[in-house]
């Protein structure tokens, strides 16, 4: 089976939130245009200036999605 990967972006603003938020919904609309798998496409308020959006995904396909949208980081998710 393979492991579960989180990608991640991260925001840094006043704004944070919102955009983070808007992010959540184009890493969303990108897979399922893409046809691809995905286990969960959110987002979470880190803390008052600071937000991220990220996407989980099998390892499988980490890189097709690292290649396309350029994540900040990623981790194994839990």
């Amino acid at each position: 089976m393979s492991r579960k990967i989180k990608l991640i972006w991260d925001f840094r603003s006043v704004d944070s939130q919102k955009t983070a938020e808007h992010q959540a919904i184009h890493l969303k609309e990108f897979a399922l245009k893409e046809k691809l798998h995905f286990y969960n496409s959110n987002f979470a308020q880190i803390s008052e200036t600071h937000a991220i959006a990220f996407i989980i995904v099998d390892e499988c396909d980490m890189k097709i999605y690292r290649d396309a949208l350029l994540p900040h980081r990623g981790e194994v998710a839990k």
